[in-house]
């Protein structure tokens, strides 16, 4: 918790409920397969498992306070209750009705007492020692979400979707009061008595309980008067429409923990983020990011580079402190934030969305807390690239997928707390289709466009504000992804979906160099070495460095599994920053002298992916091999998986139906392989079984936008017309074999 760091992971644990045996290093699994599991979480090792006798699986789980018992709820309708030490069912709870989605053992042991809720919104209480349910507690008309005991066990709360809370007396067992929260509840926390919470205004000395619900907000209540004395205050940049909103709030709690020893509260949000709250001030102290979904950019930020901000597949933006992996959510865009760029000096940076909104961000330099301090809508499609101004932050430029380009002129400060409205200077109809790239130069004069209708333009940026057309780069085949200045040189360099990257000069608009090696689509492409190299990244999950000089890939760094969106280096030092579709994000040390360890742990995962490829052809997994095996870019590994699948039944339909659920970029790889594999005559007809598919599938037109179709087209007519001149003179030779030995039969016959 005090950084942030992944310490331990469990492979291959089967979905389900987790319960934390909280006195062991163990832990319990309850997977759909009706099985649980023990786990010793510091060694990553299944210690046992057993049947969960469950005839469906298990909705929820809980140990008891001395980490002896474990009780099951599951979607059967059923409670079972067992001893972890002797490794035994103890109790067989029946008369639920329908699927036991909570369970909860009361905090003394020696009540021998099991609370549950199910189906009918009732919370049951069990007594274990007769195994009899001994009163319904009837109050909720939707989902009991979680239940909090006081210190002397005599008073509980329950919470619910049905947007209330309820003060329980258990030596009653009567309902003492229903508190209406006015949000569906997911936690609540009954708060030590004596709490002091007059730091954040809260005077009374009654008891207090904390909600947790669907608005993301913490509120502090009365227990006696049902009266709300304390709500958490939303960030300025989450609009009052979705604080209303209680569905798909991704700002909505979900869990509520209370950490006593350490006087804290976690949360984990909608968006699995964990977040830590400490006492007496609600303050949040810690955010985790549990999960990032597809990475679509990432940048560094503040001062010396300390901060990286990603966008993910998510209208929120994350800016993860890289010493201590804490992360700040930032909301404010209404849909998915596709990228992002900083200016100069690193404290101030832009975002732009599917929402047609660019925004403005600043990082305070002391505290690092960022906000919003502008915002603008005037595109009338997703806006999909954005750059600042490079000399000091005076503009910004966007470009869309309405196919234009727009200036926007900055303020010279963001005073106050005020939002300020950016108001586009120009707008330009810079293409035929989306532009996917912009680019302002070194010295602010000059801007570049890069478009999928397959052109790049060069244009002038006027003190008036207006735009005016210098130039077209033509040359690329397909749409341009990635447009960037040179800042030593009068270049631009533009990388394409057509698997180059192109080098242009910006006097005369003529293509200088052109650097090929990528499998795929090239993503980005940014100088770096003072501008004598190139580093490049594709949807072949490569990043690749290239020395412009002698115009070779000198390292080819196998990043990610899948499309590296994002790449940029850092102002400060030789860091590099890479994400990526696979929700990873990695921080490069020395980008142009990668570290002799970062090989080995490249050797290493190559070992692991060949160990994971063998499983899957064992598991007869035959697509997963065959994407696993190509992205190893190994031809060799790859015919393994073809020639297993040639060797099943019905092995024409299976390769058939394999190949052609292969990505357009892989069933490319594997055009490129098929001219190796046929220069073999072992491997040829393995060769031929797979462009049998490719040829009889897929059109003419579509192939021959493969990268290097014709190339590969042409080196396999020869190879292919050789095998055939040989097949034609063994049928022949085996013909007159034939022939020579019925001529035998025959003479032997009529001597005998």
């Amino acid at each position: 918790i005090s950084t942030g760091k992944i310490i331990h992971s469990l492979e291959h644990v089967s979905s389900g409920d987790l319960g934390l045996w909280n006195k062991t290093e163990l832990l319990v699994t309850a997977s759909k397969a009706l099985l649980l599991k023990q786990w010793d979480w510091k060694q990553a090792k299944c210690t046992r498992s057993w049947k969960a006798i469950h005839t469906i699986p298990v909705a929820s789980m809980t140990f008891d306070s001395t980490s002896t018992l474990l009780a099951t709820g599951g979607c059967d309708a059923t409670i079972k209750v067992w001893d972890v030490v002797k490794q035994y069912c103890t109790h067989n709870l029946k008369g639920s009705s329908g699927v036991v989605h909570l369970v909860q053992f009361h905090p003394d042991i020696s009540r021998l007492q099991l609370f549950s809720s199910s189906l009918d919104c009732s919370i049951r209480l069990w007594d274990l020692r007769s195994s009899q349910c001994i009163c319904v507690l009837q109050s909720h008309y939707s989902a009991v979400t979680s239940l909090s005991f006081s210190r002397d066990g005599d008073t509980m709360v329950s919470s619910g979707r049905d947007k209330i809370c309820t003060v329980w007396d258990l030596k009653s067992q009567q309902a003492k009061r229903t508190v209406p929260v006015y949000e569906a509840v997911e936690g609540v926390v009954l708060l030590p008595e004596k709490t002091d919470l007059s730091e954040i205004g809260v005077k009374s000395k009654n008891e207090l309980f904390v909600t947790a619900g669907s608005k993301g907000v913490l509120r502090v209540w009365e227990a006696n008067t049902a009266r709300c004395v304390y709500t958490q205050t939303l960030p300025s940049t989450l609009t009052p429409s979705s604080e209303d909103e209680d569905d798909d709030n991704p700002r909505g709690l979900m869990y509520l923990f209370h950490l006593p020893a350490s006087s804290r509260l976690a949360t984990v949000t909608a968006e699995h983020n964990i977040l830590f709250y400490q006492f007496p001030s609600l303050t949040t102290q810690q955010q985790f990011v549990g999960y990032n979904d597809e990475v679509l950019d990432v940048k560094f930020l503040g001062k010396d580079d300390s901060h990286i901000v990603v966008a993910t597949n998510s209208c929120q933006l994350k800016v993860f402190q890289l010493l201590t992996n804490s992360c700040q959510i930032l909301y404010g865009h209404t849909d998915t934030v596709l990228t992002l760029d900083v200016f100069k000096k690193g404290s101030l940076f832009a975002s732009c969305a599917k929402d047609r909104s660019v925004r403005v961000w600043q990082m305070d330099s002391d505290s690092g807390q960022v906000r919003c301090v502008a915002q603008g809508s005037s595109h009338t499609n997703a806006v999909g690239s954005i750059s600042c101004s490079r000399m000091k932050a005076s503009f910004i430029v966007t470009g869309s997928q309405d196919c234009t380009v727009k200036v926007w002129d900055l303020p010279a400060a963001f005073p106050g707390k005020e939002i300020h409205q950016l108001v586009p200077r120009t707008t330009e109809k810079a293409h035929d289709k989306d532009v996917n790239s912009v680019a302002v130069s070194p010295n602010d004069k000059l801007l570049a466009s890069g478009s999928q209708d397959r052109t790049a333009k060069l244009w002038s940026l006027s003190g008036d504000g207006q735009l005016g057309l210098l130039g077209v780069f033509r040359g690329h085949r397909r749409g341009i992804w990635s447009v960037c200045f040179s800042p030593v040189d009068q270049v631009l360099a533009t990388s394409s979906a057509d698997g180059t990257i192109k080098l242009w000069s910006l006097q005369d608009f003529s293509c200088l160099k052109t650097f090929e090696g990528h499998d795929a689509s090239v993503l980005k492409v940014i100088f770096v070495s003072r501008g004598t190299q190139l580093l490049s990244s594709g949807a072949d999950g490569l990043v690749k460095l290239w020395t412009i000089k002698t115009n070779e890939c000198v390292k080819t760094l196998d990043a990610h599994q899948d499309k590296v969106w994002g790449l940029h280096g850092s102002r400060k030092d030789d860091r590099m920053v890479t994400g990526s579709a696979d929700s990873n994000i990695t921080v490069w040390m020395d980008v142009s002298e990668v570290e002799l360890a970062e090989e080995q742990a490249k050797q290493e995962d190559q070992i692991l992916k060949h160990q994971e490829l063998s499983n899957l052809l064992h598991e007869k997994k035959y697509l997963k091999a065959l994407g696993l095996a190509i992205s190893l870019d190994q031809p060799h590994t790859v015919l393994t998986v073809v020639k297993a699948i040639r060797q099943t039944e019905d092995s024409s339909e299976l390769l058939e139906k394999t190949l052609l659920k292969l990505r357009v970029d892989q069933k490319e790889s594997l055009l490129r392989y098929c001219v190796v594999w046929n220069t073999n005559a072992r491997n040829c007809l393995d060769a031929q079984a797979v462009l049998q598919v490719l040829l009889k599938h897929l059109p003419p037109e579509e192939l021959l936008q493969y990268q290097g179709a014709r190339t590969h087209l042409e080196g396999l007519i020869p190879y292919t017309e050789r095998h055939m001149e040989r097949i034609g003179r063994l049928l022949q030779a085996s013909m007159f074999l034939n022939y020579m030995w019925q001529k035998m039969r025959v003479v032997g016959s009529s001597s005998g």
